[in-house]
């Protein structure tokens, strides 16, 4: 979620630099391109003849805030499992393969079903959507809080998935629809950007001061009030529906996306288990997905993805590193909050508190390298950034044995690092896509941050457990959740997951440390501006 402060950058560059007339006034260009970067492109309509409605200042900042609590929504129900998969684990019974699923339908949702909600959005109507999702979300959160068993919860959090899915694009719309005067505008989406940061950094502290108070159920129900409020205000508030039903909407490719990604998930999940017997059925699957996915596109006058766009270096470099950097933050995120708990006896709230440190250094940092990205370009950000992360993660490994003060440096370089990062990888995706496919572009760049997270949380997190089964004794190698509690053998179980965790850091140490070569490639001339 941290990604979307960084469009204002691109924003602001195709408005002032490249696409005002002699007069100062937006050209046609310029409006066009705001059009399809928001993905309002009407074939019936000027989305510009909105002025009429007027809306007041109260209205439009009220509106604002409304589309802020959904994204606030979004954001932290990507992190906030991270301080609870061991309460819920052990509050229902979970195993380490449902613990994942738990985490993971939610990512696996939004990632396959980002590319085809915007246009979806176009064609029924951005408040319609926004609102769908908002209903959506509120009744997966009640499912969520109260699901009976482990796996009843992954069906709940995939249908948050969906209602994040379809909320997601429409914020971005509707801000358009709403803010008509450009300085207002740039305004309303920076602090929309800034809203998405704060609730994925947000989500490891607001899960661990839940479950210190209420029970685990808490974690979804607090989604439910802000539902509600956000529904009603909505509707009071929000610039009418604007539908265009002759906007084609190609369902069929978000199934192909979501099927290949379903596939990938469970290959990397029977790849790593004891049994692995579902291991060739997934891969098969993720290749049919990916195949019939890629056939379609090419098949599409208007495609969801063009793959001809990553010849573009920048472009290439930009998806590299918004995938890679949230790859890294999330898996980092997750496992240094279930090692304190489960090895250190940190609480909920401790474990969570202790990721501030990564938070606190990301947000400002991103803010920073954003405003400085004419000056310092794109190669000490991005290249610079993992390298910090590189470094970061190398200390936390040092640090273990040794002091938490060093650790907490560790987590402050990678916020660091992870935060000048993203904070121009966006605008690298975005603003090396040709005008026309500016839309797409912000489509792939969401995707690129999901579709790290989901990576991470499948691949790191089922490496987690796999290593403590390595070394942890017989008896208790099936769960490190019960094992570090056994009477007997809880010290040895400590001591296997404290080993395996250090091999998680080493692997997200050297995705970090290749990652900074790869991008030093694709930005080695040093761009300041994307194009």
């Amino acid at each position: 979620m941290v990604q979307h402060f960084l469009r204002v950058c691109v924003w602001c560059d195709l408005v002032s630099s490249q696409h005002r007339g002699h007069s100062g006034q937006l050209t046609d260009s310029c409006e066009n391109t705001v059009n399809i970067f928001v993905r309002l492109c009407p074939e019936n309509g000027n989305p510009l003849e909105l002025r009429s409605m007027n809306p007041t200042a109260s209205q439009r900042w009220t509106f604002l805030a409304v589309i802020s609590a959904g994204l606030f929504l979004i954001g932290v129900d990507n992190s906030i499992l991270y301080t609870a998969l061991p309460v819920l684990r052990e509050e229902l019974q979970a195993t380490e393969l449902q613990g994942l699923w738990i985490i993971n339908a939610y990512p696996l949702m939004l990632a396959g079903l980002l590319l085809g909600t915007g246009t979806l959005g176009d064609k029924i109507g951005h408040r319609l959507m926004f609102l769908t999702g908002l209903a959506v979300f509120g009744v997966a959160s009640l499912a969520a809080a109260f699901s009976p068993t482990a796996w009843v919860l992954v069906a709940a959090r995939a249908l948050l998935g969906i209602g994040a899915a379809a909320m997601m694009p429409a914020t971005l719309a509707l801000i358009r629809i709403t803010f008509e005067d450009e300085r207002e505008r740039n305004t309303a989406i920076g602090i929309w950007g800034s809203v998405a940061l704060a609730g994925a950094a947000a989500g490891p502290v607001l899960g661990g001061v839940l479950l210190e108070f209420f029970w685990w159920g808490s974690v979804f129900l607090i989604n439910v009030p802000v539902v509600l409020i956000a529904l009603v205000l909505t509707l009071l508030v929000a610039p009418p529906n604007m539908p265009n039903p002759d906007k084609h909407w190609d369902a069929l490719s978000s199934v192909y996306a979501l099927l290949a990604l379903t596939g990938l998930v469970m290959a990397i999940k029977e790849a790593v288990s004891p049994t692995g017997q579902l291991w060739l059925l997934a891969v098969v699957v993720a290749v049919v997905g990916a195949v019939l996915f890629q056939r379609r596109q090419a098949s599409q006058p208007e495609p969801l993805l063009d793959f001809s766009l990553f010849r573009n270096r920048l472009f290439t470099g930009g998806v590299i590193a918004a995938g890679l950097a949230m790859f890294v933050v999330a898996g980092l995120e997750m496992t240094t909050t279930q090692r304190f708990q489960l090895s250190a006896g940190f609480s909920p709230l401790e474990a969570g508190f202790l990721m501030t440190a990564l938070a606190a250094a990301s947000i400002p940092m991103s803010v920073i390298g954003g405003a400085n990205l004419h000056r310092w370009g794109f190669l000490p950000l991005i290249s610079g950034g993992f390298l910090s992360a590189t470094v970061g993660v190398a200390l936390i490994i040092w640090a273990l044995d040794v002091s938490l003060i060093p650790l907490v440096v560790g987590l402050v370089l990678v916020g660091l690092g992870s935060g000048a990062t993203i904070s121009v990888a966006s605008t690298a995706i975005i603003g090396s896509a040709p005008v026309r496919k500016a839309g797409m572009a912000a489509s792939i760049e969401e995707v690129s941050y999901e579709f790290g997270t989901l990576c991470s949380v499948a691949i790191l997190g089922s490496l987690f457990p796999a290593f403590y089964a390595l070394s942890a004794p017989a008896e208790v190698a099936d769960s490190f959740a019960t094992g570090v509690d056994h009477a007997v053998f809880g010290e040895a179980a400590r001591a296997a997951l404290d080993s395996a965790y250090v091999n998680v850091l080493f692997i997200a140490l050297g995705v970090a440390l290749v990652t900074t070569f790869i991008t030093a490639w694709c930005f080695r001339d040093n761009p300041k501006r994307p194009g």
